[in-house]
This record gives structure tokens, sequence and C-alpha cells, in this order.
């Protein structure tokens, strides 16, 4: 049984390990979950990716971690941040879930515990994050959790201009 170091009322956060090959293939692997982000992905990618998210885990103290269902076990996805702008407290948020996870809520509630972690534990002064314009669920998520709609970004892995959004620790605070 994985050790959970965040939990919400149904998801437990693991943090990723070299034993976790086969979960990111089931991830980032399937070309449905990665459509929208740059994918179907190789497996060098793949594997790149779980080193990376791992590396940030040891220099930063966060990741993408890892999302599990408490009562079934069943990976989810994942959901955390990585390095944004860090010299001016700003980290980049973001989410996929399996095909299986859509439409049970499971990226809200991730996201808001990794809010809460950004503000409360890391004490950030802001979480970006953005979405495939494509991607309307991801827009609803991040209006509904107070991000605020800042400028477009070109996106190197889908080339394409994508919606960019910003939440500042001051207005996480007056809504939370």
């Amino acid at each position: 049984m994985r050790d959970y170091f965040l939990q919400t009322k149904r998801l437990g956060f693991g943090q990723w390990t070299t034993d976790d090959v086969h979960l990111t293939h089931q991830l980032w692997g399937d070309a449905d979950v990665t459509r929208l982000i740059g994918g179907p992905f190789s497996l060098e990618q793949i594997q790149n990716r779980l080193d990376q998210e791992i590396n940030h885990q040891q220099i930063h103290g966060f990741q993408y971690w890892p999302l599990f269902e408490l009562n079934t076990q069943q990976f989810v996805g994942s959901c955390g941040l990585k390095p944004r702008a860090l010299g001016q407290g700003i980290v980049e948020m973001g989410y996929q879930l399996r095909v299986n996870s859509w439409g049970k809520g499971y990226a809200t509630e991730a996201a808001g515990l990794v809010l809460e972690y950004a503000f409360s534990r890391l004490n950030l002064s802001a979480v970006y994050a953005g979405h495939h314009p494509d991607n309307h669920g991801s827009r609803k998520i991040l209006l509904a959790l107070g991000f605020e709609y800042t400028h477009e970004e070109f996106y190197v892995p889908t080339q394409q201009m994508e919606p960019s959004y910003l939440l500042t620790r001051e207005r996480y605070l007056q809504s939370n």
C-alpha cells in the first residue's frame, strides 16, 4: 500500500518513484489523456517526465503528484506543481487524469488541495495555470478555483497559443 502525504475526502497524493513506470505509461502514454498537452508521448519522453517529476520533488519539494482513489487504491492521474518563476514565488499548477476518472470532480478536488499546499505550506506568492484552447473543462475548473485570466501564451508542446491564468496569494486567502 502506498503512503499518502496529502489527502482529500476521496484522493490520496503519493510521490513518484522509479518503480512507477507502469503508472506513467497508463497516464502519459494514453493518447486521449495527452492529446491536449502535446502527446502522445514516446517511451523515452515518458521516462524523462518521470525523472523530471522525481527531480522536482527532491529539489523543490513538489511535483505533479500521482493521485489514487482512497477507497479502491486505483490510480487516477496526477496533480501538482512545477517551477515557473521561483525567484518571484510563482509556480505552475497542472493536472492530468486517466480517462476513466474524467467527470468525477477529481481535478477540482485535487487542485483545491494543491493550491492550499502552495499558499499555506510553501508560502508562494502566486500560482500560474494554462490550458489548451479546446479544453473547456479546465477553463471552468480554473475559474471556479479563483484563477483570473491574464493572457495568451505560446505552449511549445502543442504549438498553440493557450489561455493563461494566475491566482495570487491575496486573492486565494480572500476567497478561502
